[in-house]
């Protein structure tokens, strides 16, 4: 029982790492720059970004070790896990682009790889835990908001 305790824990630090390492990149944040884009109608306010992002991320980390606790023992069923991980290495990287290179082209870029990256995050879910999948379906949503709202910034600037 501790043991699934310091699981979900690890899981939970490696799925906050990604926005984290983000974070502490310079000029990684909206900023002036962001501000002054022409925004579309359905554009968010900034503050809802943080709220949502936070709750993707635990449901993203949940997912994540269920499959692991079945992983565990059989070496199979890593590469579900291989593709969580490549998934999230895509999300991190997302946020340089957009906002510390301001760069929407290449950004639309990683963040359509990472809508493919999810979906078969969600795929290789499903045969080991219908609950992992299921929670990983909201994210696929957000992101395909996201991608909704990143070609829209990229095609009004």
């Amino acid at each position: 029982m501790l043991k699934q305790g310091f699981a979900l824990a690890g899981f939970l630090i490696i799925t906050f790492v990604a926005p984290g390492l983000s974070a502490v990149l310079p000029r990684t944040g909206p900023g002036d720059w962001y501000a002054n884009l022409d925004k579309p109608w359905f554009n968010p306010p900034n503050w809802v970004f943080g709220p949502v992002w936070s709750l993707l991320y635990c449901m993203m980390a949940v997912a994540a070790w269920l499959v692991w606790r079945k992983a565990a023992s059989t070496p199979e069923l890593y590469w579900p896990l291989g593709l969580f991980a490549f998934q999230l290495i895509l999300n991190a990287l997302w946020t340089p682009l957009f906002f510390g290179l301001q760069r929407p082209d290449l950004a639309m870029i990683t963040i359509i790889v990472l809508w493919a990256a999810i979906a078969a995050t969600t795929v290789a879910f499903y045969p080991v835990s219908r609950t992992a999948a299921a929670l990983f379906l909201p994210y696929w949503l957000w992101v395909s908001f996201a991608t909704l709202l990143n070609a829209t910034l990229w095609w009004l600037n």
